[in-house]
């Protein structure tokens, strides 16, 4: 059977949807190229450069359900062009910062439009694709992941090496804002009535049901949340900062009470613990969560090793990153194709790829370190990782939502996309507090084998989930009655 066509009003709205997460997820790959520059030109402390990452990571990771659930209760598209006006704004703010408080304010603003916006993307192509057509969409959203984390980089350096140290950095925030305008401009023209309506499931008597907030369970989740990932983005100052994530998960772990219980009196929670009742669901957003652990480190790694430890150009360094971006670009669309026949298993294939491809990096920096090789090899073992990167990210997306129903699928994304953001400040915290240390103790290719192998011990034990859900499926379908498969 031939796969359905995408409608026009499909396409314009992955248009639409997409562009903007891509230039959310560039705002975190592309900062470390250039707060060098930064620092220089507004005179800042490293305490505030610090704060110029932390707080952009923060507002972004600590909104994303709350924003998934807005966005569930008031209208995708009105929460989306919120979204896009804050970051827009936040950009603006950015890019013409007069010191370093004021660049904190403006990354923190942006932060909360990217946590606003980019659950509504999940929202998106939930309610308005099905099928292939909606394992396609996701493939390009898996595209715009892997593209916009290797492509940062390069845009920070280039603008850098073409504006000067001044102008460079300021220009990797102010070209977002016309960008955030066109996306809006275009999101009110192009989107649907039903984009713009609070989503109600069929039957539902909306007279009499007015939106549920619930307020309690919103603030408890952010406020753990905050702690928990504050915890980590702070894990070289010790003290104080650890007494943060035990209050986090004792708070976290109070929501949940929370939400149950707020169900059983009738409430609507902020999320219904009944989704994780759902095994592709809760196995999905535990892998991915996972695997973002190990993987999103990748890339901080090879910049820092490159760079620090080779003596290599900023600009030169993040073009080794590119063959890997391609790769993912093209793989993730070739995933959207097969995903729903070969379910978890393509996710598992995935991972075995990107192991190989961690291997084999560590292998080559061995080779440089015993025997004079060219660190340039690891343009091709990257790009195998890019090719990996492809097979796991959007059919995960796909396979995790595919039960999910539409008018909580907000909720759903922003709890896989928390997932994603805690596994990253955990991993990259963990990860280049031991680069560091292993690099003054040894040597920088010594450091770069032990994070990698770090890296490939959180692949492994996402790649064991992968499994276990596999198997879990076989069970369920060896216990579906023959004859039973095709009603």
């Amino acid at each position: 059977m031939a796969a359905q066509k995408m409608t026009g009003t499909q396409r314009s709205i992955l248009v639409v949807v997409l562009v903007p997460v891509f230039m959310s997820l560039l705002s975190i790959s592309s900062i470390n190229v250039v707060l060098p520059a930064v620092q220089t030109s507004l005179a800042a402390p490293t305490s505030q450069i610090q704060w110029v990452l932390s707080g952009y990571t923060l507002a972004f990771g600590v909104l994303l359900v709350a924003g998934g659930r807005a966005g569930d209760t008031f209208g995708r598209g009105k929460i989306f062009v919120a979204g896009l006006a804050l970051f827009g704004l936040g950009s603006l703010i950015a890019g013409l910062a007069l010191n370093g408080p004021m660049l904190i304010a403006a990354r923190i603003i942006t932060g909360f439009g990217s946590g606003l916006l980019n659950p509504q993307t999940v929202g998106f192509i939930q309610q308005f694709f099905e099928g292939p057509g909606r394992a396609r969409a996701f493939a390009s959203f898996g595209s715009v992941v892997g593209v916009s984390v290797a492509i940062g980089p390069v845009l920070g350096g280039g603008l850098i090496a073409l504006l000067g140290q001044d102008w460079g950095w300021r220009w990797t925030f102010l070209v977002n804002v016309p960008i955030a305008a066109a996306a809006m401009w275009s999101a009110y023209r192009n989107f649907p009535t039903a984009a713009w309506q609070r989503f109600v499931p069929e039957g539902m008597d909306v007279t009499h049901h007015k939106p549920d907030l619930d307020p309690v369970g919103t603030t408890t989740f952010t406020v753990g949340t905050l702690l928990v990932m504050w915890t980590f983005l702070e894990l070289d100052k010790g003290g104080i900062y650890f007494l943060m994530l035990p209050i986090g998960v004792i708070i976290l772990a109070w929501w949940v009470w929370w939400e149950r219980r707020y169900k059983r009196r009738g409430g609507d929670p902020m999320v219904d613990m009944a989704l994780f009742k759902n095994r592709s669901y809760r196995n999905g957003t535990l892998l991915i969560g996972l695997f973002f652990t190990g993987s999103t480190s990748v890339w901080v790694t090879v910049a820092i090793f490159l760079q620090t430890g080779h003596g290599i150009s900023a600009l030169l360094a993040a073009l080794v990153g590119l063959p890997s971006a391609v790769a993912t670009s093209i793989s993730s669309q070739i995933a959207g194709r097969f995903v729903l026949r070969a379910g978890r298993a393509m996710v598992a294939w995935g991972m075995s790829i990107t192991l190989t491809a961690l291997a084999s990096s560590m292998f080559v920096v061995l080779g440089v370190h015993f025997w004079g090789w060219s660190v340039w090899w690891l343009v091709l073992t990257l790009a195998l990782m890019g090719v990996g990167q492809g097979f796991i990210i959007s059919p995960n997306q796909t396979l995790s939502l595919i039960e999910v129903p539409a008018h909580v699928s907000g909720v759903a994304g922003g709890v896989m996309q928390t997932g994603q953001r805690v596994g990253t400040s955990v991993g990259t915290a963990l990860i280049t507090s031991m680069l560091f240390g292993v690099a003054a103790a040894y040597s920088w290719n010594w450091a770069f084998v032990a994070a990698f192998g770090t890296i490939m011990v959180m692949v492994v034990a996402a790649l064991i989930v992968a499994v276990v859900d596999i198997l879990g499926t076989r069970r369920v379908q060896a216990a579906v009655p023959q004859g039973h498969e095709a009603k």
